[in-house]
Parts: C-alpha cells; sequence; structure tokens
C-alpha cells in the first residue's frame, strides 16, 4: 500500500463521517420544510414579506441568498418556489442576479463536499483507469466546458445530478464554476420572470403557472442554447475524434 492509499485509508471513516452527517441533516431538513416552502405559504405572507423588504432590504436579501443556499446546497425541496420568490420580492434583474448567485454557491458548496469526501479519490482512480472508463474521462476531458454547459442548459438533468457528477469524475474546479454561473442564467431568467408577475396571480387567487417554462417561446430559445453547446463535441466527433 503506498503512502497516498494509507492516507486515504486513514482519512476515510471521517470523511464517511461527514458525508453521512450531511445526508441526515438533508433528510431531517427536507422533512421539516416539506409543505413550508410552497407557493401557498409564499401567498399567506406576501404582506409581510413586502412590508419586511420595504424597511429592511438588505437584511431580507442577505436572508433569502442565505435560505437558497441551504435549500441548493442540501437539496431541498422549494428550490423553484425560491426562485419565482426572487423575481416576487426584487424584480426581474436583481431578483435574477439574487437566484443565480444563490444557485451558483450552493452548486459548488456540493461540488467540494462531494470532491473532498469521495469525488478526489475516486477522480484519480479514474485518471489511472484504462480500458472504457479511462476512453470516457479522456472524452469527458476534451469537451469538458461543452458537457459542462449541457448538464445545466438541459431541462432533462436534475439540477443536483448536475452539481455532483463533475465532483464525482474530476472536472476542473474553474470550468465547473463558471459553466454553472453562466449556464444557469437561462432557467432562473425564466422563474424570475414568472415572479414577477405572481402578486397579480396571487390576488386572482391562483397559483403561478411553471408550464411557461415548457412553451415554445421559452424552452426552444434554451434548447438552442444546448445545441450550441454541443457543436464542440459534434465538431470534434466529425473530425475524427471521438465524442461523449
Amino acid at each position: 500500500m503506498t503512502e497516498t492509499e494509507k492516507q486515504e485509508s486513514r482519512q476515510a471513516p471521517r470523511k464517511i463521517a461527514v458525508m453521512v452527517m450531511l445526508g441526515l441533516v438533508a433528510i431531517l431538513a427536507a422533512s421539516q420544510l416539506r409543505g413550508v416552502l410552497s407557493f401557498e405559504t409564499l401567498a399567506a405572507n406576501r404582506d409581510a414579506l413586502i412590508a419586511f423588504r420595504d424597511s429592511n432590504y438588505v437584511a431580507m436579501s442577505l436572508g433569502f441568498v442565505c435560505i437558497y443556499v441551504l435549500i441548493v446546497t442540501f437539496s431541498l425541496p422549494g428550490a423553484t418556489v425560491a426562485s419565482v420568490t426572487g423575481g416576487f420580492l426584487f424584480g426581474l434583474v436583481a431578483g435574477t442576479a439574487m437566484n443565480v448567485i444563490s444557485a451558483t454557491i450552493g452548486a459548488t458548496a456540493i461540488f467540494l463536499a462531494a470532491r473532498w469526501g469521495f469525488g478526489e479519490a475516486l477522480a484519480a482512480r479514474i485518471d489511472s483507469s484504462t480500458g472504457r472508463i479511462g476512453a470516457l474521462k479522456r472524452r469527458l476531458r476534451e469537451n469538458e466546458v461543452s458537457v459542462l454547459f449541457l448538464l445545466r442548459l438541459v431541462p432533462a438533468v436534475p439540477f443536483f445530478v448536475a452539481n455532483l457528477l463533475p465532483a464525482l469524475v474530476g472536472v476542473r474546479f474553474v470550468n465547473y464554476l463558471w459553466t454553472t454561473a453562466l449556464g444557469i442564467v437561462p432557467g432562473a431568467l425564466v422563474f424570475t420572470w414568472i415572479g414577477v408577475g405572481v402578486g397579480e396571480v396571487f390576488d386572482q387567487g391562483g397559483t403561478p403557472d411553471l408550464g411557461l417554462f415548457w412553451s415554445p417561446q421559452v424552452i426552444g430559445p434554451i434548447l438552442g442554447l444546448s445545441v450550441l453547446a454541443a457543436l464542440p463535441i459534434v465538431i470534434r466527433a466529425l473530425r475524427g475524434k471521438e465524442g461523449i
């Protein structure tokens, strides 16, 4: 056993304990918050939220960002409600900025936790692997930025998967960070925009129509961006290189 393997073996129990603790916190928080972070709760407390925002804008902004970061970090239910709330409370520009910043910080926290836990060791093993796993790793490195953008832009990819998978396969942190910040902008913009008009929806006794996200005029441009992100992979494949 090499010195590196011995060190990994000594650190393994601590890493496992930390990951288990984070998992338990996430499960407990999800069970306690289920049904709390909802549009019904937002509608019932809209006047109090607006009043607090008007009198304590900075505190409300910081509180909103912190709550959103925790939701993303622990993959708690309510991320969509939080995004809509950002538009409802802060408007399109400030709301989108807060949503993107919060989601990026939370996604980064998940990435670093996974990388610190088992992702680094797993990535090292993949780097030293031969055969199909090693080939997959090399292909990912060749198209790293394009793949990371696709993970963010394609609506079918769950957000927590797009956060964890890059850490487990060992992508570069810098590339993960900036592609996350840019890649989530289109979706954040849509949900924030829905939130801007949510007050009128509540006045009519309704709930926000999240189906707007899938309307052709919205999903079309997002899918178009996905195609642009995939172009480098296609071009490399046409030039004779293996794509993903």
